[in-house]
């Protein structure tokens, strides 16, 4: 398993792999272990940088994460969703064909092991306001703003 740290404008993440793809990325307080970076580590923190720096916004990295048949649906459905915009809980369950799944969708969405490549920031509230974001709504409000979408 590989492992990089790498410091973005809102916070510290950890980036994680294994040979098939990102495994994890997500926000840390500290380093906790030590790294030991691969390419395919190396290459996303490459286009975490891009994207913050406003020159990337659809990322290639090969990506593995580990969820049951649902989440992975919800996550797909989540990289379907354009930089820049937002969607509700509602639009996701909808577009995944069980309208009556929002707040599953919601609980899919807050295990989102992916952030920001799999982009859960960008769903809000059906009233069109921020709601729940596992790296805390400061950051949720700050990717907004970088994508334009508020």
């Amino acid at each position: 398993m590989a492992l990089s740290y790498w410091q973005s404008p809102c916070g510290l993440m950890a980036i994680s792999a294994d040979d098939k793809g990102i495994t994890s990325i997500r926000f840390v307080s500290e380093s906790t272990a030590e790294a030991s970076p691969s390419n395919l580590t190396q290459a996303c923190c490459e286009q975490l940088e891009a994207y913050f720096d406003g020159r990337l916004t659809t990322f290639s990295v090969p990506l593995n994460a580990s969820g049951t048949a649902f989440q992975q649906q919800v996550w797909r459905q989540l990289q379907a969703i354009p930089y820049g915009q937002t969607v509700s809980y509602g639009d996701i369950a909808n577009d995944i064909g069980k309208p009556t799944a929002s707040r599953a969708v919601g609980m899919a969405n807050g295990k989102n092991p992916l952030t920001i490549i799999v982009p859960c920031h960008r769903v809000i509230g059906s009233n069109g306001k921020l709601t729940g974001y596992a790296g805390g709504l400061t950051r949720k409000q700050f990717l907004l703003a970088l994508e334009g979408a508020i």
